[in-house]
């Protein structure tokens, strides 16, 4: 296998993981939750935010180590697409980690039960 095809594989799964975030987000802000949380719309701005800072910095570190040599590719399984010496399949990493991350801190996030009224919570002593 290619590492495009394992790129394709593995960001497919990121991308359901994401589209279920923003659906959450999405239906939380109809049913008129709090406005503790984002919308789905500034989350979205935020986790694209990231990604280019990522992407940057990829860019940057992969091809110091590609450059020295720390890393190889075999050059039958990459595309021959280059950002510097970095096969454009490095980066599908950076990618995955940039959504996958905050879509699954949106997912897992902690539910807290609604506050239950003071006058059916306790009884009056009197």
């Amino acid at each position: 296998m290619t590492y495009a095809g394992l790129n394709a594989w593995f960001l497919a799964v990121v991308a359901v993981v994401a589209l279920l975030a923003v659906v959450r987000l999405d239906a939380r802000r109809r049913r008129g939750a709090p406005t503790s949380g984002p919308t789905a719309g500034t989350w979205l701005l935020g986790v694209g935010g990231v990604l280019v800072v990522l992407l940057l910095m990829t860019a940057l570190f992969d091809n110091v180590m590609i450059g020295i040599g720390l890393v190889g590719y075999d050059p039958e399984l990459i595309s021959g697409a280059f950002i510097g010496v970095a096969p454009l399949e490095d980066f599908a990493y950076a990618i995955a980690a940039a959504v996958l991350l905050p879509s699954l801190w949106v997912l897992l996030e902690r539910r807290t039960p609604a506050p239950v009224s003071p006058s059916l919570s306790q009884e009056d002593p009197a």
